[in-house]
C-alpha cells in the first residue's frame, strides 16, 4: 500500500499537524507514505520523518495546470494507491481523481465551521464528493453532516491524536514561570481569541503578574488587526504575546501552566489533546467534540462559547486552586494517553485504507 497525504500547507494548524502526524506514523505500517504540500511549505516541515516522501507543489491558482500536471505525474510514476487529502485540498484530490480513476481519494473533514462557508464553496465540495471513495471526520457531527449533505457512499469518524517532540525547544515564553496562560489556535474568527482577551483582561484587575501566550499563524487581515487592536487599546502589551506559528507545540506548552481554548466552532481540536498530553489543566468552550474530550469536572472545565465573564470565572478557578489544576491535569493526562492512542487511531485508518483499496 502507498499513500499520499494531501494538504494544502505545512504551517503549524490542526489539520497540517494531522497530515504531519499520519505520513509519519504510516512510515512502519505501509509499503511508502508520501506527503505532498500543495501551496505553501512551513514550519511542520521539519517535523516530517526522513523516511516520508515529500513533495511541494508551490500551486498558485486554483486550476494550476503546471502543479495539477506535476502531481498526477508524480502519482503515476511512484504507483501512489491512495490519496488522503485533508480539509481544504478536496479539489485538487478530486481533479487528480478523474485524471487518474482507479486512484483512491478519502477526504478528510476537518473544519467544524464548514456551514458557514461561502455557497460556492459548499456546491464545489457536495459535486467533488461524488468522487470520494469515503469522508472521515473527526467527530459525530461532521459525519451526520457529511452524510446529508456530501455523495460519498462511507463516513466514518476519526478521532486525532497527539504527538510529543522532544527535540525541538527554540521558543522561550515571556512572563513568569507558572502564571502562563496558553491559547495554541491560529488567529481566526472561529477561534475567538478576543473572547479570550475579554476575559484575560478581566482577571488582570486581581492577579496582573500572569500573562497570555497566543500561539498560532495569522495573516494581515481583520481578525489580526482586531486582535493587535484589543492589545493595544487595552495597553496589554507586557501581559499579552503574540507569537504566530510554532512547530515546538510540546516545548511550549511544558512552560504553560493553562490551557485554554475560546472557539465558536471546532471539530475534535487536536490542540486539546496536546494540552492534556503536556500535562496541562484545560479550560474550554462547549463546541465540536470538545465534551469527549473534556467529559467531566474532573478532566476540565467547559464554558458557553462567547462569554467572556464564564471564562474569567473558569480562569480564576484554576488560578485560585493550585491542587485543582494538578488534579485535572492528571486525570486528563491520563485519558488522552489511553483513549487517543496513536496505535489506536492508526489501526483505525489501515483499516479504512484497506475497505477502499481496490
Amino acid at each position: 500500500m502507498k499513500v499520499l497525504q494531501l494538504i494544502d500547507s505545512l504551517n503549524a494548524g490542526g489539520a497540517e499537524r494531522v497530515a504531519v502526524n499520519y505520513a509519519n506514523s504510516l512510515v512502519p505500517r505501509i509499503e511508502v507514505s508520501y506527503l505532498c504540500s500543495t501551496r505553501e511549505e512551513g514550519l511542520l516541515k521539519t517535523s516530517l520523518s526522513k523516511d516520508v516522501h515529500y513533495l511541494f507543489l508551490n500551486k498558485k491558482y486554483t486550476l494550476d495546470f503546471k502543479a495539477i500536471s506535476k502531481l498526477h505525474r508524480f502519482i503515476k510514476r511512484h504507483g501512489i494507491d491512495i490519496v488522503h487529502a485533508h480539509a481544504s485540498s478536496f479539489f485538487l484530490a478530486t481533479i487528480i481523481k478523474i485524471l487518474h480513476p482507479k486512484l483512491v481519494v478519502i477526504w478528510h473533514e476537518h473544519y467544524g465551521n464548514r456551514e458557514k462557508t461561502s455557497s460556492i464553496n459548499k456546491f464545489i465540495l457536495k459535486i467533488s464528493s461524488h468522487f470520494f471513495s469515503g469522508i472521515i471526520a473527526v467527530n459525530d457531527s461532521l459525519k451526520t453532516r457529511s452524510e446529508h449533505k456530501l455523495l460519498a457512499k462511507k463516513v466514518y469518524v476519526l478521532s486525532n491524536f497527539p504527538t510529543i517532540n522532544l527535540e525541538l525547544k527554540t521558543t522561550t515564553l515571556h512572563g513568569e514561570s507558572g502564571k502562563r496562560i496558553v491559547c495554541l489556535a491560529n488567529l481566526r474568527p472561529d477561534k475567538d481569541h478576543i473572547n479570550l482577551l475579554k476575559a484575560f483582561n478581566s482577571i488582570l484587575n486581581t492577579y496582573n503578574d500572569w500573562s497570555l501566550h497566543l500561539i498560532g499563524a495569522f495573516s494581515d487581515d481583520e481578525c489580526y488587526h482586531a486582535i493587535n487592536g484589543f492589545i493595544e487599546y487595552n495597553k496589554l502589551d507586557n501581559h499579552v504575546f503574540v507569537y504566530g506559528s510554532c512547530s515546538d507545540v510540546h516545548h511550549i506548552l511544558r512552560q504553560s501552566t493553562i490551557g485554554v481554548l475560546s472557539s465558536k466552532s471546532e471539530g475534535l481540536p487536536l490542540a486539546l489533546l496536546e494540552y492534556g498530553l503536556a500535562g496541562l489543566p484545560v479550560i474550554a468552550t462547549k463546541v465540536g467534540d470538545c465534551n469527549k474530550v473534556v467529559s467531566n469536572k474532573d478532566e476540565g472545565i467547559l464554558v458557553e462559547p462567547k462569554n467572556d465573564k464564564v471564562l474569567a470565572e473558569a480562569l480564576l478557578t484554576f488560578i485560585n486552586d493550585v491542587d485543582l489544576t494538578r488534579h485535572v491535569a492528571k486525570k486528563l493526562n491520563n485519558k488522552i494517553t489511553s483513549s487517543f492512542s496513536e496505535s489506536s487511531t492508526m489501526e483505525t485508518l489501515m483499516n479504512i485504507y484497506k475497505k477502499h483499496q481496490k
